[in-house]
């Protein structure tokens, strides 16, 4: 015999909205044009969070994620003109990934494709609940820092 598990609907709920977060976002995605990838949008939203211009090692660290897999990606936002590989001024043998001007208006236009599908996602929800929403995501993000995770 089965015992029933209580939080399996629960469970089941959040792999559902997670199916409908990302399908939502990559719509918009898709809408504003750039012909920019979910995990390219990734890429360049870390590379923005940088003082100065990290090493693809640092990116793949990062994004957790193997350094090949970076490697894909940057190539393919250089080829777009999106980020460009700049030698390290102090060692020759690095290479650094900057973001061109294309590709600081590029996270410009994904923040509001990105704005734009969380209106959508957050549109049936009172401004009562967004707050109540709100607690509960920052209780879920933190938790596992409180418990050393």
């Amino acid at each position: 015999m089965t015992t029933p598990d209580p939080d399996g609907p629960l469970a089941e709920q959040l792999l559902r909205f997670t199916r409908r977060v990302h399908r939502i976002q990559k719509h918009h995605l898709q809408q504003c044009g750039l012909g920019i990838t979910p995990a390219q949008s990734r890429l360049l939203r870390t590379l923005a969070h940088y003082d100065s211009p990290p090493r693809m090692a640092d990116l793949a660290e990062r994004l957790e994620v193997v350094p090949r897999a970076v490697t894909t990606l940057v190539d393919a936002l250089e080829a777009g003109g999106r980020v460009r590989r700049a030698p390290d001024p102090t060692n020759r043998r690095v290479i650094r990934i900057e973001l061109t001007p294309s590709g600081h208006e590029a996270l410009r236009e994904l923040h509001a494709a990105r704005r734009a599908a969380a209106a959508e996602i957050l549109a049936p929800l009172t401004g009562e609940q967004r707050e109540v929403l709100g607690g509960l995501l920052d209780t879920l993000i933190d938790g596992g820092a409180a418990r050393g995770c």
